[in-house]
């Protein structure tokens, strides 16, 4: 993960994403860097538009909800014509602090830069 920070904070300082600037980041911060992983995050990112790809990361949280309201409305069209069956909701509460919105909208980046 700390690969991918540093890749961030390269981005956010309009620094070239290149193997040097890379692994200065890493070794300033303290990481053993693993010129492999460097390599390969490097070729990874190099047709990437990291501001775009940050903010479709940041609106995935909310999009993933919709589907799930979309999902839970489906199963309850499907069960109409039970009339013992109990409704449920399967979507999650939205009503969240703060702090914890804003971790979640980096929790795919991971994901997305490998």
């Amino acid at each position: 993960m700390e690969y991918v920070y540093a890749a961030l904070i390269l981005n956010e300082t309009d620094e070239e994403i290149n193997e040097d600037n890379l692994t200065g980041v890493l070794e300033a911060a303290g990481v053993e860097v693993e010129e492999s992983r460097v390599k390969a995050l490097v070729a990874a990112l190099e047709d990437v538009d990291i501001d775009e790809a940050v903010s479709e990361a940041a609106a995935v949280p909310a999009a993933g909800g919709a589907a799930g309201g979309a999902a839970a409305a489906e199963a309850a069209d499907d069960d109409d014509d039970d009339e013992d069956v109990e409704e449920t909701s399967d979507v999650p509460d939205t009503t969240d602090d703060d702090d914890e919105d804003e971790e979640a909208s980096g929790e795919g980046l991971g994901e997305l830069f490998g």
